[in-house]
């Protein structure tokens, strides 16, 4: 006669195991799920990154050549941003236009050798010169403005990019808890099954039903227990 304590333990055991490479191929699945998403995530916030890198990289010059002009970064970074605009193509056609107009207007007066004439040129280029100071800083003012929202907008995509990313890894680590507790309560059940056997026969052990010819051996009384008799 087959040991029925052993026959139990042994359909225990491959229920058991099925049930773990169940759960296991599952949390398996999830987490590869899981894991596809935040490269995913990964990869599109690069993309964002790099589509506003220049943005970011102009607006930051752009602050930079700002501060210059100012005097904050320092006066020799403020001389050399002056001077810039100063030798600049713009002031020099500006400079050459207005002055011509000056003495051409000044000659068909009769006034060209005139004190005011020679005042309009002395005043002429200092306030080409403000003037465009102030138009280059809003020029960079606006570059600097597009690169501020540029890099906020960076920000916001890695922020939500990391929340996401969380969640995800939330899922994976909530696959391998849920598998291994699976495992956990199928090897759980497995003893818990086996023990019952066992107290089973030990309960019937030595009893001799009606008829029986002598008592019950510990694996007879597993048969009687289990409802076999």
């Amino acid at each position: 006669m087959p040991n029925p304590v052993v026959g139990l333990i042994g359909s225990g055991v491959g229920s058991a195991v099925i049930q773990s490479k169940a759960a296991s191929k599952g949390a398996a699945a999830q987490t590869a799920s899981a894991q596809a998403g935040i490269d995913e995530q990964r990869r599109q916030f690069e993309a964002v990154r790099e589509l506003l890198a220049p943005f970011v990289t102009g607006g930051t010059t752009a602050f930079g050549q700002q501060m210059a002009l100012t005097g904050a970064a320092g006066a020799d970074a403020q001389r050399a941003a002056l001077l810039a605009i100063q030798e600049g193509p713009e002031f020099a056609a500006l400079t050459q236009q207005g002055e011509n107009a000056i003495l051409q207007s000044a000659a068909a007066t009769g006034g060209l050798r005139g004190g005011n004439v020679q005042g309009a040129l002395a005043q002429f280029r200092p306030q080409i010169l403000s003037g465009l100071i102030e138009q280059q800083y809003s020029r960079l003012g606006g570059l600097a403005t597009a690169g501020q929202n540029a890099a906020a907008g960076v920000g916001t995509a890695g922020m939500q990019t990391g929340q996401n990313i969380s969640s995800l890894m939330q899922q994976q680590g909530a696959a391998r808890a849920g598998s291994a507790l699976a495992q956990g309560q199928a090897f759980g059940n497995l003893l818990g099954s086996a023990g019952m056997a066992f107290g089973r026969g030990m309960a019937y052990q030595g009893y001799t039903p009606q008829g029986a010819s002598a008592p019950l051996t510990f694996g007879q009384g597993m048969f009687y227990g289990g409802g076999a008799f």
